[in-house]
């Protein structure tokens, strides 16, 4: 493992537990160069999951791309970086429990939108509004109705 202070390609592991999720190991490593200390998650890799973009092309499924769309939508809110490691992990649960090897962005989207909607109301708006790519003010209040139901 690389060496995120000082590039050097060799460590030692000093504790290895399992992460509060449950689906990772946490590993607190050493730099055998700078002997400083950083922290490492080692998970189970699932067979790649293509993702159905809306003009037709394929890419495949990219957990740091969906947290950064996450991180945008929840960005100066009281929001903790393990809650929405949390959402990425239910949504990549439900994804790879399919026997579906391809999703649609329309459901990869609205499983974050559904998820968002219960830890905080804003981020869901945020996050909706670039999802949906509401055209005018008129669908924006639709939307901001229909939550307040």
């Amino acid at each position: 493992m690389r060496c995120p202070f000082c590039g050097y390609h060799d460590s030692k592991v000093v504790d290895s537990r399992v992460a509060k999720d449950g689906d990772s190991i946490r590993r607190r490593r050493e730099c055998i160069n700078c002997n400083r200390r950083f922290t490492t998650y080692e998970r189970i890799e699932e067979v790649a999951q293509m993702v159905i973009k809306k003009d037709g092309r394929r890419e495949a499924f990219d957990r740091w791309k969906l947290k950064s769309g996450i991180m945008k939508a929840i960005e100066k809110r009281a929001v903790s970086l393990e809650q929405v490691d949390a959402v990425i992990n239910s949504i990549e649960r439900e994804l790879f429990n399919t026997n579906e090897h391809e999703v649609t962005t329309k459901l990869l989207g609205e499983a974050v939108m559904n998820r968002l909607k219960g830890l905080d109301e804003v981020a869901y708006v945020r996050f909706a509004s670039v999802y949906r790519q509401f055209k005018d003010i008129n669908e924006f209040m639709s939307e901001l109705k229909d939550m307040l139901k």
